[in-house]
């Protein structure tokens, strides 16, 4: 897949991640370099689908430093997501009929250097269901501690 370089830890704590799709980023000069370098957040990032295209809206790219501020980029402009034309549509059609929401996952740098973004389609959860995954998650981790205890004697 590539190189990690940001991920949203959120989304899969907060939404039911249902499906989950590959898209390019159209980026300028400056904002491709700021990436390669790590300065992305996903914190306030959603995608929406806008006149047949899809866009990511509150992707915070910081400005690369050593630019001049005339050549530098706007830190969270929208960026375009490239999409087949049947994905698009997929997703239109699931987030009116169905209710979902496009939510990015992780950006990263794929093997021939393109940045690309995976995003997914999800349901937000509930408070009982976060509760139940957090002792869900803590019961395996005790069940794990107890085996290793029991091994070690």
């Amino acid at each position: 897949m590539g190189e990690t370089i940001a991920q949203n830890r959120k989304a899969r704590h907060e939404y039911a991640i249902e499906e989950t799709f590959e898209a390019g980023l159209v980026l300028r000069g400056t904002e491709i370099k700021s990436v390669r370098e790590h300065h992305v957040s996903l914190a306030e990032a959603y995608a929406r689908v806008e006149k047949g295209e899809a866009w990511i809206v509150g992707l915070h790219i910081a400005p690369w430093g050593t630019t001049d501020l005339r050549f530098n980029h706007e830190p969270k402009r929208m960026r375009k997501l490239l999409l087949h034309r049947d994905e698009i549509d997929e997703l239109l059609i699931k987030t009116k009929a169905k209710g979902l929401t496009i939510v990015p996952l992780e950006i990263y740098i794929n093997d021939r250097g393109l940045a690309k973004m995976r995003i997914g389609l999800a349901r937000g959860k509930q408070t009982w269901d976060r509760r139940r995954e957090i002792a869900d998650r803590d019961a395996k981790r005790d069940m794990a501690r107890q085996v290793a205890d029991a091994r070690r004697r």
